[in-house]
């Protein structure tokens, strides 16, 4: 079954259509670059996806990484598909020229990737995670730490982690018990001991550069506490050569469902003298640090998600236009040619919904993505601090809500397919494996929902979330001057009053008893992200009309109608769950709050 990684003519739809991001070259920081340029890397993006990352997709599954005598063992390809990457240089996309990076915007970055996560999410993970760590350290490294680390990661020497999670402790970081004492020297010796570390030992490199988060000894307690450190596999000489071994093994490796071409392992730092670490920025500054590198993963997950339900929707859409299987209920002749899946009206349902929520994630990532650029290279100071806010707010969405439906659009593929659709000679049951960490990577969904409504919307007088209800209304302004969409007006806007009254009642909630204002919070972000991927198919919807109504080419008509029609689907069919969330909500429903740990 070969069917395209993701849809060629809805990238070029996102990029240069919704999000403009042609105009970026009007930036001094993209001004060598070109349409053509971004398109080459896209194409060279496709390209060793489609013959380096989708060529072991089944086999890493069904061969993951072994420890054989304390080292990990993997299938060969997976290291050539990380040279390969390299080699094209996408390690580096992001950094500066001078860096030896290709100075690309985060958006092209972000999609580049899309192609890379739809071809091999296992094996995705080993530079999804080496970019993080790149732009954590060029942001708070020291000059020396930049110069000794950076280029064994950009140029593929060196892999890197996020060493956060503990056995006991998932993500209530305070309570780490990993422990840094100050060395004579200016290093520290860590002990320790952390669990689900993605990426954690291989042998695609000749080293794995783990940033760490542990408590200097005396440190004060919980998060305030926390500080970051550079702990290598091996020590790095000065003239960037591998050293010595340090002091941190690999304690054993976890057998998932999915992404199991991506090592996942128990880590022991300091089993003998101390794993000889490097403190990064301040002491007890830590967890702000590894923030940048949290929030960029959470935008990198959501678009794994988006990528992953993608593929799926393309092979149940592939199945569906060539299976044939009965007949329609109004046709009485037994000895009538079968029809195809896709002419039944619950498959076109099905299919609609994989659309929408294939689709839409991709959008809503991006789109994020977007604002991340116009935080950080908008000429206008104004539109950078907008862009910040407004990014900061919808980071628990963006995570959540491509996470969750993408797990709802895979396992509609595998119902598509029916039996075919369990059994492993069709890709759809791993993808829907792979799919199932994503509600959990990178923060548990009611994580993010206390974040959400605990700390993002009441943040800064509600500065964000009074920016996203501007951005809203300004669309729904331009829905209403065009005729082939405004009949989506009345629903969205109808959803953004209640959750406009919601958010009120909710913080009011909060802060009259924060344990139960904030018991219903992973509802409350559902309820958010319906709203959000409404509005991200309402900016599709208006493009769209608006390049119909100027006059398209017949063979572009199909894609457009099928944005509308998709638009329309999600606001009259999954939009509307927000008012059963409202009323549940806006009561403070204490049913699942009262209930007793006994009367289960």
């Amino acid at each position: 079954m070969s069917v395209p990684l993701l849809n060629d003519r809805d990238i070029e739809f996102l990029l240069y259509e919704l999000l403009d991001t042609e105009s970026l070259l009007g930036r001094s920081r993209y001004s060598e670059h070109s349409r053509e340029i971004f398109d080459a890397s896209l194409r060279t993006a496709k390209t060793v996806a489609e013959k380096y990352f989708a060529d072991h997709y089944v086999k890493g599954d069904q061969n993951e990484p072994t420890l054989v005598n304390g080292e990990v063992q993997m299938i060969p390809e997976t290291k050539i598909a990380w040279q390969e990457f390299t080699k094209a240089g996408f390690l580096a996309a992001h950094q500066d020229y001078d860096e030896g990076g290709m100075q690309m915007p985060e958006v092209l970055v972000r999609t580049i990737m899309a192609y890379i996560n739809a071809a091999n999410i296992g094996t995705a993970a080993y530079p999804f995670i080496a970019i993080g760590v790149t732009n954590l350290l060029r942001a708070f490294g020291s000059h020396e730490q930049k110069a000794k680390y950076l280029p064994l990661i950009m140029d593929g020497r060196a892999n890197g982690t996020m060493a956060l999670t503990e056995p006991g402790q998932g993500s209530a970081l305070g309570d780490i018990t990993t422990i840094a004492e100050p060395g004579d020297d200016g290093t520290y010796r860590v002990f320790g001991q952390k669990m689900f570390i993605s990426c954690a030992d291989h042998n695609i490199a000749d080293n794995v550069i783990h940033m760490v988060l542990a408590k200097i000894k005396g440190a004060p307690p919980g998060v305030k506490g926390i500080s970051l450190f550079i702990v290598p596999k091996y020590l790095v000489n000065e003239d960037g050569s591998r050293g010595t071994r340090n002091d941190v093994v690999v304690a054993g490796l976890n057998h998932k469902m999915g992404y199991r071409n991506a090592t996942n392992a128990a880590l022991n730092f300091g089993e003998q003298d101390g794993a000889i670490g490097y403190l990064v920025g301040e002491a007890h500054k830590g967890l702000g640090y590894m923030f940048q590198m949290m929030n960029e993963a959470r935008i990198g997950v959501a678009l794994g998600a988006a990528a992953i339900a993608y593929q799926g929707y393309n092979c149940s859409l592939d199945y569906a236009r060539q299976r044939p299987q009965g007949r329609l209920s109004s046709c009485k002749d037994p000895q009538s040619p079968q029809i195809m899946l896709i002419e039944h009206a619950d498959v076109r349902r099905m299919l609609l919904a994989q659309k929408a929520y294939s689709e839409g994630s991709l959008a809503m990532c991006l789109y994020a993505s977007s604002l991340f650029e116009d935080h950080n290279s908008a000429p206008d100071q104004e539109q950078r601090q907008r862009a910040g806010l407004l990014l900061d707010l919808i980071i628990p969405v963006v995570k959540s809500w491509p996470s969750k439906y993408g797990c709802v659009s895979n396992d509609l593929a595998i119902q598509i397919l029916g039996g075919s659709g369990y059994i492993r000679e069709y890709p759809v049951e791993q993808l829907y494996r792979d799919q199932r960490l994503n509600p959990i990577h990178e923060g548990a969904e009611a994580i993010h929902g206390l974040d959400l409504l605990g700390r993002k919307v009441a943040m800064k007088e509600q500065a964000g979330f009074k920016i996203f209800l501007e951005e809203v209304e300004r669309d729904l302004a331009a829905a209403r001057s065009s005729g082939l969409v405004e009949n989506l007006v009345k629903g969205l806007q109808k959803a953004l009053e209640s959750l406009r009254l919601t958010t009120g009642i909710l913080l009011d909630q909060v802060q009259a008893d924060a344990d139960k204002g904030l018991a219903n919070a992973t509802m409350y972000l559902d309820m958010f992200g319906r709203v959000v991927a409404a509005w991200i198919w309402l900016k599709q919807a208006i493009k769209s009309a608006q390049v119909i109504s100027a006059g398209c080419a017949e063979s572009d008509q199909g894609f457009y109608r099928g944005k509308l029609q998709t638009a329309q689907y999600y606001m009259e069919w999954e939009l509307p769950a927000v008012y059963q969330l409202s009323e549940l909500l806006n009561s403070g429903n204490p049913v699942p709050f009262d209930m007793r740990e006994e009367w289960f």
